[in-house]
């Protein structure tokens, strides 16, 4: 699949602010996008202590409740969490951002723009299409399995509960998903509090667990995991599967960079997240090391009676605010796939005058909701999504890792024995977790492959289909040079302007040719627009435009937008100069081009793709709404492209 990013020069100079102040968050805001940050990006790993010790030992994988594997577990999980989330993702791959923008399409931009390209570039493509749609994967069982695992507390309480953790479960995530058009700050500020108590309350609670067995510490140490994994391979190597659970939300902290910044995502790890997550779970060992019996729920059962109904009621909220990571992560990716062609065009809301990484994405929202509840009535339990889980979140992990590798050698220009070795410790680490979960496919872990399969045939569809439609239209186009001067002299001028838009900067559009060919006249003063998404997140006014003067009263524009930017034509045209007089939008006429595409046999793609591209081409947002137009000074002309 010869996939293509339509980008403008990778050597034109459209960078813009290189941090979270391009963003308007300044030094004052840091602590504040730090409270947000708690409250959106870390609920999902925030959460993972409600299940992930459970499924570790009564999961698919049953292990011995004793010393050896209790603090063998508690080792794994300390070491994966300094490792796979500390050291690479907060230290490393956060480094790895695009003026400001996170995720796997934003680092595929990046490396596209700094490395200029080369033979890899395709497969470097597909890498980067393959993690987004596993992300998407991933963005559907998350809410799911951190509700369910949080609403099961009821049954900790009394059994009765248990017919109703399905219908509470399906009640809350409906609820969440009608918010989202609220927006991430609104959110954040609402949440951040709350995962504030959360994790003062998790750390307690572990503190007071550690205070009866304080040798669960020893765990802490890596000659635990080393034990464990020595006294029987076999089984600490399955056992991975489910201790990938601790880690969940590590690459939505990296898709959600662009809603908050980098430092205050990094500053909220080490000061709260990390020691707040660690303390639970040594507080959970310890109380395995006092009771094994517990095993069957060792977060709730560390709380007493009296206050279990309120940490129940505490962490249903958490998880609440779990999901939440992978959503806003969702918002974001849609967006960039959208920009950077590999999607059709989506509405998309800004939610934040001051914050612009922070949007809704209805259309998302929407499709989420739906399999997020689909998902929860076929398996209606934590425990029979934790199959599931994980497959998506290593597959992810295990790409970011390989295209960051592309980074350090191509862009970064790291040496090779500071790299390699680095490099070499996470591509292990995320591929004996991916093998692992590989192992749990048939009992589940084939629905986030199925979903990803689809997000990437999808995708890719676009992708090439795409770049087919553009292929076949350039065949057929006239030169402009020629056109002018035929057309100029031989056609009425009109009073106003005509804006025409092109998807390349080459020819003459066909709204053109069929507005000429049917009305037999021409403005006054004629516009050929292209709009260029560049693969940086964000372009200044004052490099937007590239203007050449035709001749005869015809100009051809290119204006320049970042991948996370919403194109606004109106407002880029009242800006434009030494194109005539300035831009009044009630003498001005927008001509689009609508195709209508037409499958046939010739080389290109299989004729089922392209009926798909075509479904997908009559279903994408209209230009006129996507480039913000004012609908009253629109027309559209129809034209049957054939690929």
């Amino acid at each position: 699949m010869n996939a293509e990013i339509a980008v403008a020069d990778p050597a034109a100079p459209l960078d813009a602010s290189a941090d979270m102040e391009s963003h308007g968050a300044g030094k004052n805001r840091l602590l504040a996008l730090g409270l947000g940050a708690i409250g959106v990006v870390y609920g999902d790993i925030g959460t993972s202590p409600l299940y992930s010790m459970r499924e570790i030992f009564i999961g698919h994988h049953k292990l011995t409740v004793d010393p050896l594997h209790i603090l063998g577990v508690v080792s794994l999980i300390f070491w994966s969490l300094m490792v796979v989330v500390t050291f690479k993702y907060i230290l490393v791959i956060l480094r790895a951002d695009n003026k400001g923008e996170g995720g796997s399409l934003a680092l595929l931009a990046l490396i596209q723009r700094r490395s200029g390209g080369g033979r890899w570039t395709s497969g470097l493509i597909l890498l980067g299409i393959l993690a987004t749609a596993l992300f998407f994967g991933d963005c559907i069982i998350t809410p799911a399995m951190s509700v369910l695992s949080a609403v099961e507390g009821l049954e900790t309480i009394h059994q009765g509960f248990a017919e109703w953790v399905v219908p509470i479960s399906v009640v809350i995530l409906v609820s969440l998903f009608l918010i989202q058009s609220r927006g991430t700050a609104t959110i954040g500020r609402f949440f951040g509090p709350i995962m504030i108590v959360y994790f003062i309350t998790i750390s307690v609670l572990g503190i007071m667990a550690i205070a009866h067995r304080p040798d669960v510490l020893w765990g802490l140490n890596p000659i635990w995991a080393a034990r464990f994994i020595a006294s029987d391979p076999k089984l600490a190597f399955l056992a991975l599967g489910s201790v990938v659970l601790a880690l969940t939300g590590a690459e939505a902290l990296y898709a959600d960079m662009g809603h908050f910044g980098k430092k205050p995502i990094q500053l909220s790890w080490v000061a709260i997240i990390l020691p707040a997550l660690m303390l639970n779970y040594c507080g959970q060992g310890a109380l395995l090391l006092a009771d094994p019996a517990k095993v069957e729920n060792p977060f709730f059962l560390m709380a007493s009676e009296q206050l279990r109904l309120p940490l129940v009621l505490l962490a249903t909220v958490a998880t609440v605010i779990a999901s939440q990571a992978v959503i806003t992560g969702a918002f974001s990716v849609v967006q960039q796939a959208v920009q950077l062609g590999l999607m059709p065009r989506v509405r998309i809301d800004h939610t934040s005058e001051h914050t612009a990484g922070q949007i809704y994405v209805p259309i998302a929202n929407s499709v989420l909701m739906v399999l997020v509840i689909l998902l929860t009535l076929t398996f209606r339990s934590s425990s029979n999504l934790a199959a599931a889980y994980g497959i998506a979140v290593t597959g992810t992990m295990f790409i970011t890792t390989c295209m960051v590798a592309v980074l350090m050698f191509r862009v970064w220009g790291w040496k090779w024995y500071y790299a390699a070795p680095l490099i070499g410790v996470f591509l292990t680490i995320d591929f004996l977790y991916l093998a692992s979960n590989a192992t749990k496919i048939v009992a589940g872990g084939w629905f986030p492959l199925l979903i990803g399969g689809v997000a990437f045939t999808l995708l890719t569809t676009w992708a090439r289909g795409r770049q087919l439609m553009l292929k076949r239209m350039a065949e057929v186009s006239m030169p402009i040079d020629v056109f002018v001067r035929s057309a100029s002299g031989s056609a009425t001028r009109v009073p106003g302007t005509a804006v025409f838009m092109t998807s390349t900067p080459h020819g003459v559009p066909h709204a053109l040719l069929h507005n000429l060919k049917h009305n037999k006249v021409l403005h006054d003063r004629v516009i050929l627009l292209t709009v260029k998404i560049v693969d940086v997140p964000y372009v200044p006014h004052f490099k937007r435009e590239g203007l050449e003067d035709l001749g005869q009263g015809f100009y051809r524009l290119v204006l320049h937008f970042g991948f996370m930017e919403e194109p606004d034509v109106p407002a880029a045209l009242a800006r434009a100069t030494n194109c005539g007089a300035q831009f009044r939008m009630m003498d001005t006429s927008f001509f689009l081009a609508r195709q209508t595409l037409i499958a046939s046999e010739r080389p290109g793609m299989a004729l089922w793709r392209e009926k798909l591209f075509a479904w997908m081409l009559r279903n994408a947002e209209s230009a006129m709404q996507f480039f913000r137009l004012p609908t009253n000074r629109v027309v559209e002309l129809g034209s049957q492209v054939e690929i």
